[in-house]
């Protein structure tokens, strides 16, 4: 994702609306230690910081409308891209100096025009599949507190006039997805707090009614045949924990612990198995 991220800004640098001498610099992505001798005008963009931007996060499920139902998936990471944007001049003395400088603000101004990476400048995985947001762009902004005199220290050369180039990007960390089916119908069943009644349904994995099945109360020593929707019910129960047994033909039996209150009157068992 980094080397496409590191090709979409030099499609940015290289684009023919580009000022002419940020076209023709050479860009590089190498770290600009005291080693580092380009052999002609270079824009030098160094991949110095990554990290999440807590500021984006979103964990609410990203749905999509598929036939018949929905497919979810956890939302993808939004990571800042922090460059530290030099230039370098092969000439010396004042020429240098002025080369660069000229270099450099010129690549600051044309980045300035970008709040938002255009799709036509992204690359490889940025483009397919498409990022699900616009690729964020800021330029020279320092977080508060930071200082680059040890950045600088620790590349081993003398401070240069440079900004920093934050991109932002989506990564999908998590490719499993879940469908699920579409909701055709909402049935509203309740009961009244003057006369709580302990009552559900007893259901396959499809949500179908299962009739015939036998629902114990095991707390309570009692036990109901469902009706044809499959429904129960146990009347004159003290609210409470209760452990409800179902037993039916073509499904193992099963057993649901429930919380029985004033405002949680019904409780369904859901059947595993066939």
């Amino acid at each position: 994702m980094f080397d496409d991220l590191d090709a979409s800004l030099a499609a940015v640098l290289d684009d023919p609306a580009a000022p002419a001498h940020v076209r023709t610099a050479d860009v590089s992505f190498a770290v600009p230690d005291k080693a580092y001798t380009p052999g002609q005008a270079t824009l030098n963009l160094f991949l110095h910081e990554v990290q999440e931007n807590r500021a984006l996060r979103d964990d609410t499920p990203v749905l999509e409308r598929v036939a018949q139902g929905y497919v979810s998936r956890r939302p993808p990471v939004r990571v800042d891209c922090t460059y530290l944007v030099t230039a370098w001049s092969t000439k010396t003395g004042g020429l240098q100096s002025a080369e660069e400088h000229q270099i450099l603000g010129l690549t600051l101004q044309w980045l300035c025009r970008f709040p938002v990476l255009d799709t036509g400048h992204l690359q490889g995985v940025l483009q397919t599949p498409p990022q699900p947001f616009p690729v964020a762009v800021t330029v020279a902004q320092r977080r508060e507190g930071q200082s680059m005199g040890e950045f600088w220290t620790a590349l081993g050369i003398a401070p240069r006039p440079a900004f920093s180039l934050t991109v932002t990007l989506a990564m999908v960390p998590f490719p499993e997805t879940r469908t699920d089916p579409e909701v055709t119908a909402v049935q509203l069943r309740g009961g009244l707090v003057s006369d709580p009644v302990l009552r559900g349904r007893v259901l396959d994995g499809a949500l179908d009614a299962v009739p015939a099945a036998t629902v114990q109360l095991v707390e309570a020593g009692r036990s109901v045949v469902v009706d044809d929707l499959g429904g129960f019910s146990f009347a004159d129960v003290p609210f409470g924990a209760y452990t409800l047994s179902v037993q039916t033909a073509g499904h193992p039996d099963t057993t649901r612990h429930v919380d029985y209150e004033h405002d949680v009157q019904v409780h369904d068992v859901i059947l595993t198995g066939p």
